[in-house]
Formats: C-alpha cells, sequence, structure tokens
C-alpha cells in the first residue's frame, strides 16, 4: 500500500522535487518556500556521518557562532561562587551548592546551558549523570568551563551553538528560524556546515566523513543539500 504523505508534504511537493539534490542556497530558497506553521519554527541542518559511532575516538562534537544569532532566547546557568557577578554578566541564574542542590533534589532544569568555572567544575562533576544525558553538562570543548564568565555568557546569548554526534552517527543543529530571511540561513547554515566538516576526528581514515545533509524545519519535510558543498570533508 502507498505511503499516505500529510497535506503539508504535498503542498512541498509542489514548491520543489524533493527527491533531489539541491545546493545549499538553493535549498534553503526552496525550504523558505514551503508552507509555514502558527508558529516560529526552528530551521535545522541535519548531518549523517560515516564515522564509527560506537568508537570514542570518533566522537564528534564542537561548538560555533551562528553569524545571524539562533533566534531563541537562551537561558543561562552559571556554577559559579560569584553568583552576583554572573548575574550582572547576563547569567539567568547562578550559584553553586544551592543550584546542585536544587538539581540533585527537585529535578530542576529550568536553563538551556550551563556554563562552569573551573573551580566550581570540581564540584559540578558529580552532576554528570543528571545533565550529561540531557546535554547540559558543561565542557572544556564546548567553551562552557571558563573563568571568563561574562565573555562565555555572551558568546552562548549571541547564537554559539553547540553539536553532538548522537549513538546512530547523526547530528542536528539549528540554525534560525522561519522568520529569518534566506540570506541569513544560509549565512548561518554555511558556518555549521564548515564547523562540522572541521571536527572530522583524526582517526577518521578513508571514506567519506559527511554522507549526506539535509534542511528542514519544524514541520516541514526535508530538502536534500548536495553533496558538492561538503564532500570535500
Amino acid at each position: 500500500m502507498p505511503r499516505k504523505h500529510s497535506k503539508r508534504y504535498n503542498s512541498a511537493t509542489k514548491v520543489a522535487d524533493l527527491s533531489k539534490d539541491y545546493p545549499l542556497k538553493e535549498a534553503v530558497e526552496i525550504l523558505a518556500k514551503f508552507p509555514k506553521a502558527k508558529f516560529d519554527e526552528t530551521v535545522e541542518l541535519s548531518f549523517r556521518l560515516g564515522v564509527n559511532a560506537t568508537s570514542g575516538e570518533q566522537n564528534v562534537r564542537g561548538t560555533t557562532p551562528l553569524p545571524n544569532g539562533s533566534g531563541k532566547k537562551v537561558r543561562v546557568l552559571v556554577f559559579t561562587d560569584d553568583p552576583q557577578k554572573a548575574l550582572k554578566a547576563g547569567a539567568d541564574h547562578a550559584g553553586l551548592q544551592d543550584i546542585m542542590a536544587k538539581i540533585q533534589n527537585e529535578g530542576w532544569l529550568d536553563f538551556d546551558v550551563a556554563i562552569a568555572t573551573t573551580e566550581a567544575m570540581k564540584q559540578v562533576r558529580t552532576l554528570a549523570r543528571v545533565l550529561g544525558p540531557k546535554g547540559l553538562m558543561p565542557n572544556p570543548k564546548a567553551g562552557t568551563v571558563t573563568d571568563d564568565i561574562a565573555a562565555g555568557i555572551k558568546a552562548v546569548k549571541a547564537g554559539r551553538v553547540e553539536f553532538k554526534m548522537d549513538k546512530t552517527a547523526n547530528i542536528g543543529v539549528g540554525v534560525g528560524k522561519r522568520s529569518f530571511t534566506p540570506a541569513q540561513i544560509l549565512e548561518n547554515a554555511s558556518a555549521v556546515l564548515e564547523a562540522v566538516g572541521k571536527a572530522r576526528p583524526g582517526t577518521f581514515k578513508g571514506g567519506q566523513f559527511i554522507k549526506s545533509v539535509t534542511i528542514s524545519s519544524s514541520m516541514s519535510p526535508s530538502v536534500r543539500v548536495a553533496s558538492t558543498e561538503f564532500s570535500k570533508y
């Protein structure tokens, strides 16, 4: 029995042939013509990687600033012995023992990004089992363990995004909102594509690192990006 597609999908097929691959610029322009939802959808760039997902040495993660921001309000928690300083620098929440107790005892996770000072991180490590699975654990590689708290908060609030490969060697990264112009989405998506490409593990030998890339919004079908955009990686 043939698969029945949604009205939204069928409307999208009138805009473009979804079985084809398109240069990134054209893919973004196609996405902009798709029917919109009643809310400001997130636009996401999705990657399928050729690495061995079971090898710790081939784990792929990193961060990159988005030239035009993410379009979302980022709630920042700072683990620090000087919460007032962090709050003045723009943190939404700050503290150490009190915040840790709230997370452990109440399951409180009302934040999007957690930053920790180097000293505070010695204690925050005990929350790894709680924060790790949620992708909220501060990490030096992600720039979220730092003693320059003001700069860390500014970078995150301005639209720096973190990407991390899942257990099936896939990565999804938000690159803006449907309310963004195609030019803004293209610039953000290009920055993410380059960052993921540069995150290729040194232990990955042979084969194609990035196997496929698609772009979509929260409620839209995906548009396939041509391999010429990422084959150099």
